[in-house]
């Protein structure tokens, strides 16, 4: 586990640089479509990441990002979230072998309809919490579900591309 960490930090800096600095910025469709992309940095995490390393570095991740854009724990709650379940997703999309040792969930290891399944189930938790959060009254619940289902496709067409030009084998 130790010699992951170099490799998983630096991911963890360019991931929040490129959503502090780029992705915060695009905003399409008045809102409707928003691109969270540091949320690859907890699908990207080995297999082997212990539960509880996984919500910790959830939290912080989420922490990160609340602390530069000012949101007040929702991007802490809604990736911790995303965190608790990933065990659960993994458990459900598991080979019938299971995972092979020292591979990683990724399109190279386990194919892309694998990887579109696992990825959009994470990323579709963490933006309604987010969402919800963010708008927190019933009243504009179909307008903020339209605005995780756009955003949910939006960030997933991101996360699965980074898998073909980012991080390749």
């Amino acid at each position: 586990m130790i010699e992951i960490l170099p490799r998983n930090s630096i991911r963890l800096l360019v991931l929040l640089l490129a959503q502090i600095l780029v992705f915060n910025n695009i905003e399409i469709g008045g809102g409707y479509m928003i691109p969270y992309v540091y949320i690859l940095f907890v699908i990207l995490l080995p297999f082997e990441t212990p539960g509880w390393m996984t919500l910790i570095l959830g939290a912080l991740l989420g922490l990160a990002m609340d602390v530069f854009t000012e949101t007040l724990g929702m991007h802490m709650a809604a990736t911790v979230v995303m965190a608790y379940i990933r065990p659960y997703v993994l458990a459900n999309f598991a080979p019938r072998d299971g995972y092979e040792s020292g591979s990683f969930p990724r399109v190279h290891y386990y194919g892309l309809p694998w990887f579109v399944k696992y990825a959009l189930i994470l990323i579709l938790v963490h933006h309604l919490v987010f969402f919800y959060l963010e708008i927190f009254r019933i009243q504009e619940f179909f307008t903020t579900l339209l605005r995780v289902v756009l955003s949910t496709l939006f960030s997933g067409v991101l996360i699965v591309g980074s898998q073909f030009f980012v991080f390749r084998k």
